[in-house]
């Protein structure tokens, strides 16, 4: 059971840093092969680019310190000041959430157009929020699809668990 949560924990973490890291490589390449979308000229771009890889770089983060405790301490749950780190990760992602959506006023303002990539990754950031802080929406191994098939409905997040848990104490 502890080398498959350390292999999970480490697939998670792995693959959520090396998303943020690759889609930092993946936007200066879409903007340099293809200008005529101005993306980097975009506010709403940025607004929506910077609160996704910002969340893939909590979730690597979060994912880290869950495989490093279960492979160094044999523990699986999330230190206390972790869980008050995310609280407030989640308040401010609330916040950024809106964001985005002033960058999408000031291009339709500045450019008269609204650009469907920038709609797209924002749609995105708030399918990770979402993801994260609430309701697990990737179900990627066999112990997940055969809770879903069995309760027939959505996981709580590892997050909002950790959360649900601090309220309580």
């Amino acid at each position: 059971m502890k080398k498959s949560l350390e292999k999970r924990f480490l697939y998670l973490y792995t693959g959520e840093l090396i998303s943020g890291i690759l889609f930092i490589f993946l936007s200066y390449f879409f903007n340099s092969k293809y200008p005529q979308f101005h993306l980097y000229s975009l506010c709403s771009f940025w607004f929506s680019f910077i609160f996704f890889d910002l969340l893939l770089f909590q979730g690597a983060y979060y994912w880290y310190i869950k495989w490093k405790r279960i492979r160094t301490e044999n523990k699986v749950n999330t230190p206390f000041k972790i869980v008050r780190m995310f609280k407030l990760f989640k308040t401010i992602n609330t916040v950024l959430l809106l964001v985005p959506i002033l960058g999408f006023i000031v291009d339709y303002i500045k450019w008269n157009n609204l650009s469907p990539i920038s709609g797209f990754l924002y749609i995105f950031a708030i399918l990770e929020y979402v993801n994260y802080f609430y309701i697990q929406l990737s179900y990627d191994n066999r112990m997940d699809i055969e809770y879903l098939l069995k309760n027939k409905r959505l996981k709580k997040s590892s997050i909002s668990k950790d959360l649900e848990k601090m309220s309580k104490e």
